[in-house]
C-alpha cells in the first residue's frame, strides 16, 4: 500500500500546527508530508537577514522543518538548537541575571522532554523561537550586536543557501540534520513582497484606502484588507512544489494568517494552476479568531476570500472548531459554496486562547485523511 502524499500550505505558527497534526496521523495512515512555505516574511530576523544578505526570508522555512524534526534525542536537540534565539549581550559592567542560560555561554534548553509527546517539543501551538514579532527588526539588535534577535536555525539556513547555491537542496540538507520525516519547500525560489489595499488604516480616514506594503505591515493593520497582491505580481513558482502539488492525494490549506501566510499561495500563478488541475483533495482548516489582518472577517467570510482569489479552487472538507464556529449555519453555507462538507470538532487548547491543540486537531483529522477515496 503506497503512502498518502499530503501537501499544506501556509507559514509561521499556523503551518507549524497543522504539521505537528499532521504528524500525529502519520503513523497510523502512513502520510508522506510535503510543506509548501511562503517567502513574504520581511520582518524580525528574517526582515533583517533579506535586507542584508538577499535569498529566501528563512523564518518560516525554519519553523516547518523544526515542526517535522526526527524524534530521536539528538534531532530534538538540533530542533531545539534551531529555535534558540540569541538574547542581547548587555553593555560592559552591566550584570544582567536575564542572560543567565540564554547568552553565549547560557545552556540550550532541553527540549527533549517538553510538551508532552516526544515528537512535539513545546506546549500546543507554541512556538518560542519562532519569529513571532514579525517586525522586531532592529529591537533586538542593540548595541551593535549582529547576533541579538537572530535564531540560530535562520543563519544555518542563509548559510546553507548561500553556501549550496539552491534553496531546495538547502531545505533538504537542513531537514536531513533534524530527521525530518517530510519535505519542505519554498512557494518560489526567489522572495516575494506583499502589498494590500486597505480601508481605513488610518483610524482618523475611515473611508480613505490605501496600498500597505510588506508582510509584517499588512499582519499589523488595523484597517479592513479590500485587496492583495505579491509583487513580482506573477512570481515563478518552486518546481518542486507544482510537482508535488501534481502527485498529492490531500491538499491542506490553513490555519494561519489568511491574507499573509494561506492566501498568498494563490497569487502565484503557477501554484493557482497546479491546484486546480490536482487530482488531490482538498481541505480547509479555519482560524480559531480573527486576526487583525483579518479583523471583522468571519470564518465564513474566509472561505469567500479563498473563492475571491482563485474562483476556480474546489474544497472537499472544511474543518472548523466547533465553539469558535458559532452559529455553524453560515459556515456551512460558505463550505458548500465551494463544494465541501464542513466537519465541527473541538481543536482548540483547552485554556481559552485562541490556538489549535496539535493533537486535537490531528484525531479530528485522521478519519477525514483515512477515508477510502
Amino acid at each position: 500500500m503506497t503512502a498518502t502524499r499530503v501537501v499544506a500550505f501556509g507559514g509561521g505558527h499556523g503551518l507549524s500546527t497543522s504539521l505537528r497534526a499532521l504528524r500525529r496521523c502519520a503513523p497510523e495512515l502512513d502520510l508522506d508530508i510535503t510543506a509548501v512555505v511562503t517567502v513574504g516574511d520581511d520582518g524580525g530576523s528574517s526582515g533583517r537577514l533579506r535586507a542584508e544578505r538577499g535569498g529566501l526570508p528563512p523564518g518560516d522555512l525554519r519553523q516547518a522543518l523544526v515542526a517535522l524534526a526526527g524524534d530521536h534525542p539528538a534531532t530534538r536537540r538540533s530542533a531545539g538548537l534551531f529555535q534558540h534565539r540569541f538574547a542581547k549581550v548587555p553593555a560592559p559592567g552591566v550584570d544582567d541575571p536575564a542572560r543567565a542560560g540564554s547568552g553565549p555561554k547560557g545552556r540550550l534548553a532541553d527540549v527533549s522532554g517538553t510538551g508532552g509527546a516526544p515528537a512535539d517539543p513545546y506546549p500546543a501551538g507554541v512556538d518560542p523561537g519562532a519569529d513571532g514579532g514579525r517586525g522586531r527588526a532592529g529591537d533586538a539588535a542593540g548595541r551593535g550586536d549582529g547576533l541579538a534577535g537572530h535564531a540560530v536555525g535562520n543563519l544555518v539556513l542563509c548559510g546553507l543557501m548561500e553556501l549550496l547555491g539552491d534553496p531546495v537542496a538547502a531545505l533538504e540538507h537542513a531537514g536531513a540534520m533534524l530527521g525530518a520525516v517530510g519535505r519542505v519547500l519554498p512557494m518560489s525560489c526567489e522572495p516575494v513582497g506583499i502589498e494590500a489595499r486597505v480601508r481605513g488604516a488610518d483610524p482618523s480616514r475611515p473611508d480613505e484606502v490605501r496600498t500597505i506594503a510588506g508582510q509584517h505591515q499588512v499582519a499589523v493593520t488595523t484597517g479592513r484588507v479590500e485587496s492583495l497582491r505579491l509583487t513580482p505580481a506573477a512570481p515563478e513558482a518552486c518546481p518542486q512544489a507544482v510537482a508535488a502539488i501534481g502527485a498529492a492525494d490531500w491538499l491542506i490549506f490553513g490555519p494561519g494568517s489568511w491574507y499573509t501566510s494561506v492566501l498568498p499561495h494563490l497569487l502565484v500563478p503557477e501554484l493557482a494552476a497546479a491546484i486546480v488541475a490536482s487530482p488531490a483533495r482538498r481541505l480547509v482548516t479555519l482560524n480559531l479568531a480573527a486576526e487583525k489582518e483579518t479583523s471583522g472577517l468571519s470564518q465564513a467570510d474566509h472561505l469567500a476570500a479563498l473563492r475571491w482569489y482563485l474562483p476556480e479552487l474546489k474544497v472537499d472538507h472544511v474543518v472548523a472548531d466547533s465553539k469558535a464556529a458559532g452559529d455553524p449555519e453560515p459556515v456551512g453555507r460558505a463550505a458548500e459554496s465551494l463544494g465541501a462538507r464542513l466537519l465541527l470538532a473541538p481543536v482548540a487548547v483547552t485554556d481559552g486562547t485562541p490556538r489549535h491543540d496539535p493533537a486535537a486537531l490531528g484525531a479530528a483529522l485522521v478519519p477525514v485523511l483515512g477515508a477510502d477515496r
